[in-house]
């Protein structure tokens, strides 16, 4: 009876242990980037979704989940609305050296988004970046939720990829 119950235990303990590992293990990381890709063409902003999906030659290369500015809902209008702008854009300026961990600007405001704020009087805005996290936090947080004002901020690991495979003059398209 005693070698029953022990044997009983067992097959307890081993099945809570194999329960217990498959809630709490750690989870296999993604796989790197393509070795093989060493640009991308395009970069899509799924506002909605709070996703960067990043392409070449239309294949997706990589996705990235997104942080936008503080008030996402809608196109960016005027400066300090906390709004991330909706439209096709190109990146034109690469920052090594910005307050956040490596930043990539785009180019907004185009000239429409100019004159349809200076018709309201107000300012439309600019220094629209992709960027990482704040310097000040170091590598250790990636914050959550939207906080920015009006950039698309993703982790500092992931600012590196894009980093290394965006271009000047990759197509930037934002989308509600």
């Amino acid at each position: 009876m005693k070698r029953l119950l022990r044997l009983v235990a067992l097959v307890v303990l081993t099945g809570a242990a194999w329960i217990a590992w498959q809630a709490f293990a750690p989870l296999a990381a993604p796989p790197p980037p393509s070795a093989a890709t060493d640009r991308i063409d395009r970069i899509l902003i799924e506002k909605s979704a709070r996703r960067l999906t990043a392409s070449r030659d239309g294949e997706t290369v990589l996705e990235f989940p997104i942080a936008l500015g503080f008030a996402p809902a809608g196109d960016k209008f005027q400066e300090g609305d906390g709004k991330t702008p909706e439209g096709i854009f190109l990146i034109d300026r690469r920052n090594p050296n910005s307050a956040y961990h490596l930043s990539l600007g785009i180019n907004y405001p185009l000239p429409e988004d100019t004159g349809q704020a200076r018709a309201a009087g107000a300012s439309p805005g600019g220094d629209i970046f992709i960027h990482g996290q704040p310097n000040s936090f170091g590598s250790l947080v990636t914050l959550s939720g939207d906080w920015t004002a009006g950039c698309i901020a993703i982790s500092n690991d992931q600012m590196k990829t894009l980093w290394r495979l965006a271009r000047i003059g990759t197509e930037v398209e934002i989308r509600p």
